[in-house]
């Protein structure tokens, strides 16, 4: 799903699939008709294992060192699920809400901050008179290098940053092979790992600069998952041998084997998504038709999914990378009139748009991915307010 996500996604942002699959699997476990159908073909999966396979990830989430995984249902007053699908979902998720909405809206919102260090500090979907359900999932992740970054200024000579102060990001170690380079069917992409204190690492990925932010990221995913070979810093020739990856020889006093020289930019990236702008890819096409019922497996009320997004952010820095995700779906009753209401050296060097993964090192899920392009500025005089924070 992240491969996918990131072929429609065009400017900087910041994406977690983990933190929508859960969610479609338990509507697909309450659904019928064509959209169980549709979301069982966006899951990968049978509609009838979707549940049990959505509780199998959230468990996997809770055992990553440095993820903070969380799930939350909150129902109308009058609103009566159906107990076998209420008990399919982890324990101790279930709330409820009343015409209140101003209430509510305050206790989702602290939900969504508490469950993310603050890092996004309201839920991302509004509460209306028709909202009977509200399920969310809140994804916070957090880790420190192992070796850190020194922060100097970053000047590009060319590319879509040329001549700005960047917050430069540089490092040096005898670890060559962290960065390597693979061949896809859409150009060359260089590939570094910074691997993370709790085995958690993030993966800076730089394409040819006629590539795609999705061409980009999807090489990403298939580096992460290791379906793609990648030819590592340690067996390449001299030379211009990747996007802004050299290998050259430098003069020292005393003999040294292959050193990994790397430049880099601190970064915070920000973002809120509407999933129903991409409802065939989320499986979400039919059930948000809100004339009828979908989901009689949840209630005998008729529901239908009101809103879909996801609000994200990452922060990289010299020290560490953290990033948070609260995606939300509000269920609406469906069949009743449309009411309105009122809403509100061996060198690299990443200096041009790139995108980054980050992802758990054992299992090779990728839990946060997203695309930079517009870098953290380098302050003139000590660090000001609106610099990526260095942990």
């Amino acid at each position: 799903m992240t491969a996918r996500w990131a072929q429609a996604l065009t400017e900087g942002t910041v994406f977690s699939a983990p933190g929508v699959w859960p969610l479609l699997a338990f509507l697909a476990d309450g659904a019928a008709g064509p959209a169980r159908a549709e979301l069982s073909g966006a899951l990968g999966v049978p509609a009838g294992q979707a549940a049990g396979a959505a509780r199998e990830l959230l468990s996997a989430l809770a055992s990553v060192s440095g993820l903070d995984a969380a799930l939350g249902l909150w129902t109308h007053q009058e609103l009566d699920l159906r107990e076998e699908w209420r008990a399919g979902l982890p324990a101790g998720t279930h709330g409820r809400f009343g015409d209140d909405l101003v209430t509510a809206r305050e206790r989702l919102d602290a939900w969504a901050a508490e469950r993310t260090g603050g890092l996004v500090e309201r839920m991302p979907v509004r509460l209306t008179r028709r909202t009977r359900m509200v399920l969310a999932s809140a994804l916070a992740l957090r880790t420190r290098w192992r070796q850190p970054f020194t922060e100097l200024p970053l000047r590009p000579e060319s590319g879509p940053w040329r001549d700005r102060a960047l917050r430069g990001l540089h490092r040096r170690s005898v670890r060559p092979d962290r960065v390597g380079v693979t061949d896809t069917s859409g150009g060359f992409v260089t590939a570094l790992t910074v691997p993370g204190d709790n085995g958690v690492d993030v993966h800076l990925v730089l394409g040819e600069e006629r590539m795609t932010p999705g061409q980009v990221l999807a090489a990403g995913v298939g580096i992460v998952e290791r379906g793609l070979p990648l030819t590592a810093g340690g067996a390449l020739p001299h030379g211009h041998v990747g996007p802004g990856l050299h290998v050259e020889q430098q003069p020292a006093v005393t003999p040294e084997p292959r050193t990994l020289d790397v430049r880099t930019v601190a970064y915070e990236v920000r973002a809120d998504h509407d999933l129903l702008a991409l409802a065939g890819l989320f499986g979400l096409t039919t059930a948000m038709d809100t004339r009828v019922g979908h989901f009689p497996g949840m209630s005998a009320l008729p529901l239908a999914v009101g809103e879909a997004r996801q609000s994200a952010v990452a922060q990289f820095g010299a020290l560490g990378f953290r990033a948070a995700a609260v995606t939300a779906i509000p269920m609406a009753a469906a069949g009743l009139p449309d009411f309105r209401y009122e809403t509100t050296v061996v060198r690299v060097v990443f200096d041009r748009p790139f995108g980054f993964l980050a992802a758990d090192r054992a299992s090779r899920l990728v839990l946060a991915a997203g695309w930079v392009t517009d870098p953290a500025p380098y302050p003139a005089a000590g660090w000001g307010a609106g610099v990526a924070p260095t942990f």
